[in-house]
């Protein structure tokens, strides 16, 4: 299995393959329907972790109040520094940040909000409870993860692939970390080890996923995640291999020319 680093590695040209194929294929959906939920929120202060290349930023700094501040944070610098590179609306605070010990003063944010970056922490409890710390009594912790990789077709296609390529020893971080946090029980019980009292409000949400070819599924997944670090660990030479797999087995499920497949998450609002 791949060390913890290779796991969380968005460096590189990860951040601009990223935001190129996988933002408008499989997270724009998500971060509207986010946004949508904090717009009914009363809030005058908002940090988000996990903030990637800014999908979810942008949202929010067009649809939130001009009052509201705005903190966006992630562990990667290449990732922030894209984000911050595409720019916002309003002005935001760009901070690198990690979820494990953030650092900001306690009870000094009415909303914290993550879009799939949960997922990705080494010590969830751990998490959940600095996201506590800082959120001001009565705030909100909006959330979202994904559903079982069976359920988010172009990753299991992208998944199905890669093992071809690698039969004896298949890359798994798609079903290993973006979609291995799909348990709601196993999410409450973290919630709840990281100090959340109250019951968390879990919604399943469908969207699609949608591209203009078979080929910009398997580039996003292989060349925009640390699936590439993954397939690279294994053999730099196969990554193109790994590829053409992956666009053959969209392709194969739903055509080479505009591929639309399904998509699910679960959606998560916990109030302090």
């Amino acid at each position: 299995m791949p060390a913890p680093d290779i796991d969380r590695a968005f460096a590189g040209s990860i951040p601009r393959t990223y935001e190129t194929y996988l933002v408008p294929m499989i997270f724009e959906p998500y971060a509207v329907d986010i946004a949508g939920r904090l717009r009914t929120i009363p809030a005058q202060r908002v940090l988000e972790i996990a903030a990637g290349t800014g999908v979810v930023t942008r949202l929010l700094a067009s649809t939130l109040a001009p009052d509201v501040s705005i903190v966006a944070s992630d562990l990667n610098p290449g990732m922030l520094d894209h984000a911050s590179s595409i720019g916002t609306e309003r002005p935001v605070l760009w901070r690198q940040a990690d979820a494990m010990a953030l650092p900001f003063e306690d009870a000094s944010f009415d909303v914290v909000v993550c879009q799939f970056g949960v997922m990705f922490f080494p010590d969830r409890a751990r998490g959940y409870a600095e996201v506590l710390r800082v959120l001001a009594p009565g705030g909100a912790f909006v959330f979202n993860a994904w559903d079982r990789l069976d359920d988010n077709e172009f990753a299991a296609c992208v998944t199905e692939a890669a093992a071809t390529v690698f039969p004896d020893d298949p890359p798994r971080f798609l079903a290993r970390l973006p979609h291995g946090y799909c348990d709601t029980k196993r999410i409450r019980d973290d919630l709840k080890a990281g100090g959340f009292g109250k019951p968390a409000d879990i919604v399943a949400v469908e969207a699609r996923s949608r591209a203009d070819s078979a080929r910009v599924p398997a580039l996003g997944f292989c060349h925009g995640t640390p699936l590439r670090s993954e397939i690279e660990a294994r053999d730099p030479s196969r990554l193109g291999d790994v590829v053409d797999a992956a666009t053959e087995t969209v392709a194969r499920r739903f055509g080479n020319d505009a591929v639309d497949g399904r998509m699910l998450a679960n959606v998560i609002t916990i109030r302090t």
